[in-house]
């Protein structure tokens, strides 16, 4: 992803909100740099193109996707699909904690069912895991896989 466009992505946790007006993201856009409208509107274009916004209302309102939200995960950054009474994504989940604890990671918890999209995305195939914004695990967790890639990522955390 372009890092001049990151502040667009950004925009949705300043808001607070999951529909972000244009002007807004423009405004972020420009504020990280001296950014032309029409500068603005080709990053906004790109992050279309790239599936991380979805536009609405005929581009007036712009929605981040997963794959934006994933965009912005940092290195030990975990992300977890899955659905209530699941008892693979349970198993998944008390298995990782203790890794997660270990290594500083912040898991976050996603219910596929909470939208369409994620409906799509994932239908039945739960749970699935991911470090940053890599696929890191499906339906079953191999731990020392996961403390490797935790570890991975936690030296590369320390370099930046």
């Amino acid at each position: 992803m372009n890092p001049i466009a990151r502040p667009a992505l950004e925009a949705f946790e300043q808001a607070d909100s999951a529909v972000v007006p244009r002007e807004a993201l423009q405004e972020a856009l420009a504020r990280n740099g001296v950014l032309c409208r029409e500068t603005c509107d080709g990053v906004l274009a790109d992050l279309v193109r790239e599936k991380f916004l979805e536009a609405q209302g005929g581009g007036v309102m712009y929605r981040r996707t997963e794959a934006g939200r994933l965009a912005l995960a940092g290195p030990l950054d975990l992300t977890l699909y899955t659905r209530a009474g699941c008892h693979l994504c349970e198993e998944m989940k008390t298995a990782l904690a203790p890794l997660a604890d270990e290594f500083g990671a912040r898991l976050v918890e996603v219910d596929v069912d909470q939208s369409e999209e994620l409906r799509a995305l994932y239908g039945n195939d739960v749970p699935v895991l991911y470090l940053a914004a890599h696929k890191a695990a499906k339906h079953r967790l191999d731990a020392g896989q996961m403390r490797r890639q935790l570890e991975r990522a936690s030296k590369s955390q320390a370099v930046l």
